[in-house]
C-alpha cells in the first residue's frame, strides 16, 4: 500500500481526481541543483545528538540545526535558490512576497546579496525581532492586518503600486528548503547509522516538508515523514480529512511561524501524497520542548521550532515510534524575541512547580 493511500484511504473518495494539473512539481534532480546553488552562499548546519533525548525517548534522535543558518532560519535556502535565478527584466520593479518572519528575512538578505529590491508583507503582530532583522537586511516591511485582510490581497496591493515580481509558492523555493532534509540524511548515512526511520518535520507554509519528502525519497526510501503543526491551527489535517487544500482563520498560537492558514498548492500537493502522518501539538508542548532545548541542548530556538521535537516526543509517549528507531528533527529556527522567550520558560517552570 503506497503512503498516499496509508494517509489517506479514509477520505480517497472525496479527493478530486488530480491536485497537480497546471503545478510545475519539483523533483530530487531540482534539490540537488539547489544544494550547487546554495554551496558557498547558505550554511551546512549541523545535526546534533543528545544522549539525554535519546534515553528519555528510547530512540536515537538526529537534530538538524538550522537554527545556526544564515537568518537564523532554513528560510534563506529556499529565498535564495529562487531569486538567483531570476532575469535582470524580472527583478527591475523589485520582487514581494508574503512572511510571518522567517521567510521576510531570508527574501531580505538574499535579495541584498543579489542586489535586487524587496518588498515584504509582513502581519502587524508578527514578532518584533523579525521585524528589526528584516529591515537590517534591506527589506521594505509593509504591514497588514492578517485578522481583517487575506496576506494575497495585502500583497496584490503593493504588485499594483510597484509592479513588483511577486513570489511564494514555486518549486525552486521548495527545492531550496529540500536541500535541509538532504543534508540531515546524508549526515546520518555518511556517520554509519543507515537510513532514517523517520523525519519529523513542522509545517507551515509546507515547503520545508515538501522539499524534505523529496529527499527522503530518493536517499532513505523507507524513511517515514511526519508532518507536525499546531493544534490551533491543523490546516493539513483539515485538508486530509476534505479532500482539498482548506484555508482556516489565523490560528491563536505561539508557533508564529506555523500561523499560515492555507498551503501552497504546490506543497499540498507533494503533502498529500508522500507525507506518512500529520500529527498535531498543544502550545504547552512546544514550551516543554523550548525548555528542553535550552536546558539539555544549551540552545535558544523559536517556538515554532519545537513543533519536531514536540511531534516525535508525542508519537513515542503514544507508542508509535518502535524502541531504537533512528529519527530525524529539523530544528528550523532561533528567531524569537527574548522577552518572550524568557516568559514562555517561566510559563513552563511554573506548570512544572504545580
Amino acid at each position: 500500500m503506497t503512503k498516499r493511500n496509508k494517509v489517506n484511504m479514509l477520505v480517497d473518495d472525496k479527493k478530486p481526481k488530480s491536485h497537480t494539473e497546471g503545478i510545475d512539481l519539483p523533483t530530487y534532480k531540482d534539490i540537488e541543483e539547489a544544494a550547487i546553488k546554495l554551496d558557498g552562499v547558505a550554511i551546512r548546519t549541523p545535526v546534533k545528538t543528545s544522549a539525554i533525548l535519546d534515553s528519555q525517548l528510547g530512540v536515537k534522535a538526529f537534530i538538524k540545526c538550522e537554527n545556526f543558518q544564515r537568518i537564523g532560519a532554513f528560510k534563506f535556502r529556499g529565498g535564495y535558490n529562487y531569486l538567483s535565478r531570476l532575469a535582470p527584466e524580472q527583478t527591475s520593479n523589485g520582487v514581494i512576497t508574503y512572511s510571518s518572519g522567517n521567510h521576510a528575512q531570508g527574501t531580505a538578505l538574499a535579495s541584498k546579496i543579489l542586489g535586487i529590491h524587496a518588498h515584504i508583507i509582513i502581519p502587524e503582530d508578527a514578532p518584533a525581532l523579525k521585524v528589526q532583522k528584516t529591515k537590517e537586511y534591506g527589506g521594505n516591511v509593509i504591514h497588514y492586518d492578517r485578522y481583517k485582510e487575506t496576506r494575497k490581497a495585502a500583497a496584490a496591493k503593493v504588485q499594483a503600486q510597484t509592479g513588483g515580481h511577486l513570489f511564494y509558492d514555486h518549486k525552486y523555493i521548495v527545492a531550496g528548503q529540500g536541500t535541509t532534509g538532504k543534508e540531515l540524511i546524508e549526515e546520518v548515512l555518511d556517520g554509519g547509522h543507515g537510513e532514517l526511520d523517520y523525519l519529523f518535520v513542522s509545517i507551515g507554509g509546507g515547503g520545508l516538508i515538501s522539499g524534505c519528502c523529496l529527499a527522503a525519497e530518493e536517499l532513505a526510501p523507507g524513511c517515514k515523514v511526519i508532518g507536525v503543526e499546531p493544534e490551533a491551527g491543523n490546516k493539513v489535517q483539515q485538508s486530509f480529512e476534505r479532500g482539498e487544500n482548506v484555508t482556516i482563520e489565523t490560528a491563536k498560537t505561539i508557533a508564529d511561524g506555523a500561523q499560515v492558514t492555507q498551503l501552497g498548492q504546490t506543497a499540498y500537493a507533494i503533502i498529500r501524497e508522500k507525507v506518512e502522518k500529520v500529527i498535531t501539538v498543544t502550545d504547552d508542548q512546544l514550551v516543554d520542548e523550548l525548555r528542553f532545548y535550552k536546558e539539555k541542548m544549551d540552545m535558544v530556538v523559536e517556538p515554532t521550532a519545537c513543533l519536531g521535537l514536540a511531534g516525535l516526543r508525542k508519537m513515542v509517549v503514544l507508542g508509535e515510534v518502535p524502541p531504537n528507531s533512528k529519527c530525524g528533527v529539523i530544528l528550523t529556527g532561533q528567531n524569537v524575541d527574548m522577552e518572550r522567550y524568557h516568559k514562555l520558560l517561566a510559563r513552563s517552570k511554573a506548570v512544572a512547580e504545580e
